[in-house]
């Protein structure tokens, strides 16, 4: 199957699903021992800079068509039994291929599911499950960028009286930030969170709360400075960048357009760090970034200088201050007579 998708030969890869599947292998083990198996090889081949952005979409293309095959081989999938569920990933959130294979894993258990999609709005979400009234709403999100959003579709829902489950990269490992937001319900992967439902699911929160009422730490407004003045932040690092970095002068419009995309990729995972005022979240963030430029052949010394420029911009947030402090820890001293070498 990793054959397949890397070489771009869909027939063949649908072959390959559909004759497992009339040899009699289990849907569900295809899907998520096969077919997910090989996403993630797909995005661990991206990070290691062996793929291109090009190669990843087309491989995530044809593993979607596979799921598809899948989901209706032989025939279709049978009557639901055991009630209605809402499947959606939070706003903002495009990695939808998660959410799509809980989905297809709830259907061949006898859940009758509505798959919402990526980037389903919290509006929207809300009116949908006032509307269907399912047996509880799972939520996916892959980037914990998108926390915040997923803290205000919990609470919304929640308001209803609607039991939610969430999953999830973005909600860590063990499924802190999960219960940090107070989800109803937590699952590591698709089968874990299917049988989690079948054990049922109590709403235990029936009122609409605040942020801060999870998060009491909010209340010095340093998430929301961050997030608020972030195109300011990146200006003001691009500036300071070419000052202290003489190599950024060289850069060519494109060179520039992508450091300016890091930079803001690093104010919005800092104020998701400040939102649940975890410096891990932050850390782990600068550390990824560090792999994946390494896997470019850009030196992690100037993603040290940029978190140090980051940091004087914030010298007068002390939660946002200590956060750099912790992740600058973990690179390479910045040189100070030259910024990033490469684009």
């Amino acid at each position: 199957m990793w054959s397949a998708v890397i070489g771009r030969d869909e027939p063949g890869a649908m072959a390959l699903a559909t004759a497992a599947a009339d040899a009699g292998a289990d849907g569900e083990t295809l899907l998520l021992d096969i077919v997910a198996a090989v996403q993630r090889r797909v995005g661990l081949e991206w990070a290691a800079n062996r793929i291109g952005v090009a190669e990843e979409h087309a491989a995530t293309a044809i593993i979607d068509r596979v799921i598809a095959v899948l989901a209706h081989h032989p025939a279709p999938p049978p009557s639901p039994t055991r009630g209605n569920v809402t499947v959606a990933c939070v706003d903002g959130e495009w990695h939808a291929l998660p959410a799509r294979l809980l989905a297809e894993t709830l259907t061949g258990r006898g859940w009758r599911v509505d798959f919402l999609g990526a980037h389903t709005p919290t509006p929207h979400l809300v009116a949908h499950v006032h509307q269907s009234n399912p047996a509880a709403a799972l939520l996916s999100a892959s980037l914990p960028t998108h926390l915040p959003t997923a803290h205000q579709a919990v609470t919304a829902v929640q308001s209803l009286g609607i039991p939610v489950m969430v999953g999830g990269a973005a909600f860590g490992a063990d499924g802190r930030y999960a219960r940090l937001l107070g989800a109803d319900a937590w699952a590591p992967d698709a089968r874990g969170a299917a049988d989690r439902l079948a054990r049922g699911i109590t709403a235990r929160h029936a009122e609409r709360r605040h942020e801060i009422d999870d998060l009491p730490h909010l209340a010095d407004q340093e998430y929301t400075f961050v997030k608020s003045n972030r195109a300011t932040l990146v200006r003001q690092c691009l500036a300071a960048l070419d000052e202290r970095g003489p190599g950024m002068r060289a850069y060519s419009a494109a060179q520039r357009e992508r450091t300016a995309e890091d930079l803001a990729h690093i104010v919005d995972f800092l104020a998701t760090a400040l939102y649940v005022d975890e410096a891990d979240l932050f850390t782990s963030f600068v550390d990824w970034t560090r792999d994946i430029l390494t896997a470019r052949h850009v030196p992690a010394a100037g993603l040290r200088l940029g978190l140090d420029i980051l940091g004087e911009q914030l010298r007068d947030f002390p939660r946002a201050l200590g956060f750099i402090r912790v992740a600058s820890e973990t690179l390479p001293t910045a040189p100070t007579h030259a910024g990033p070498e490469t684009p």
